[in-house]
């Protein structure tokens, strides 16, 4: 019987000796990268705050009764309603969009009612200096994103800008509930009356004024030429003319100053208990704003 000799194994050239620890060490990168994705996985869950309330004050923006009360006011509206209103403040964003950020803070908490999509999210990042208003899915159409915008714009910026965080987060939540409630209408009217005061609509303006010149002109001419028929030979026409034009523009004034008139509004709610989300869902409606 013939023996068959084995013939050894000749050892591995150089570019088998590169391959092969090209290969054991694209295997360790991969170890590596799926420990830190790994270990990455639980501080991604623990970047949101817990949901302790309908309002969570974690940078410390308002007073014990200032929450209180926004608490007991949502919680009556929910009662009423079935809409879920909560308000959050974080110190900041941890480098994300505050868009993204509301969409999922407001999906881990599952804001609103389950079949519904009835809720809301307050967003608001104390050292980003921006807000928030997220939408729930069932609510895109009654607080849509122009009005979310308008209660930005009108209710929220002009106290943040002073200062005064707790006037903002107040204002804010009175109008959401204010449109959630089906009054969309007089919010929009306080926008235009805001808007007209500050002088955002020049051109009506000097519309205006052309036109009160032309007023003033016209009665105060027509004044004049009476007193100047009656007391002409005393002091002169000339004179009485230009009295006539002072005289109708203190009228002007007159009834600039007791004429106009106000918005106050009022009420209160009281509430009380345990919250939990209900399992809404958002799918970005909203707006956004910054101080």
């Amino acid at each position: 019987m013939a023996l068959r000799l084995r013939t050894p194994a000749s050892p591995p050239g150089p570019s088998e000796g590169r391959a092969g620890w090209g290969t054991r060490a694209g295997c360790a990168w991969l170890v590596l990268l799926a420990s830190l994705l790994t270990a990455t996985v639980p501080s991604v869950a623990q970047e949101f705050p817990p949901l302790t309330g309908r309002v969570v004050d974690t940078a410390d923006l308002l007073d014990a009764g200032t929450e209180a009360a926004l608490a007991a006011k949502l919680a009556a509206f929910e009662a009423q309603s079935s809409d879920q209103v909560v308000v959050a403040t974080v110190p900041d964003l941890q480098g994300y969009d505050i868009a993204d950020y509301a969409n999922r803070l407001a999906r881990q908490w599952a804001i609103g009612q389950k079949d519904e999509d009835n809720g809301v999210l307050l967003l608001v990042s104390r050292d980003d200096r921006k807000v928030r208003i997220e939408v729930g899915y069932g609510l895109e159409g009654t607080l849509t994103d122009a009005l979310s915008t308008l209660v930005i714009q009108n209710d929220i910026l002009p106290a943040f800008r002073s200062g005064d965080y707790p006037a903002g987060i107040v204002k804010g939540v009175d109008g959401i509930l204010q449109v959630l409630s089906g009054d969309a209408a007089e919010l929009e009217a306080r926008a235009e009356r805001n808007e007209s005061w500050s002088g955002g609509d020049v051109s009506d303006w000097l519309f205006t004024l052309f036109f009160a010149g032309v007023w003033v002109f016209v009665i105060g001419s027509f004044v004049m030429t009476n007193l100047a028929r009656r007391h002409g030979r005393k002091v002169g026409r000339n004179r009485y003319r230009w009295l006539g034009m002072i005289w109708a523009l203190d009228a002007a004034g007159r009834s600039r100053r007791h004429g106009g008139g106000g918005f106050s509004g009022g009420g209160g709610f009281s509430g009380g208990g345990g919250f939990s989300g209900g399992g809404g869902s958002f799918g970005g409606g909203g707006s956004s704003g910054s101080w």
